[in-house]
């Protein structure tokens, strides 16, 4: 199964211009609960996922010790 396309997104993109605008709410609403996302996620390495999780606030990737 291939990976998504979850770093070209638009809808990621409009997030990160302006989290507060409606667009930049419904990704970050569809990331909670997207399963293309927790793929891409798990396929990143942990460094690069953990500061990911950190900029997006999902406590749900970060590493437990």
């Amino acid at each position: 199964m291939s990976v998504p396309n979850c770093e070209t997104c638009r809808l990621r993109a409009k997030y990160d211009a302006k989290p507060t605008s409606l667009l930049g709410r419904l990704w970050r609403w569809h990331a909670n609960w997207c399963p293309g996302w927790k793929r891409y996620m798990m396929s990143r390495p942990p460094e690069v996922r953990e500061s990911i999780a950190k900029k997006y606030g999902m406590n749900r990737f970060l590493q437990q010790p």
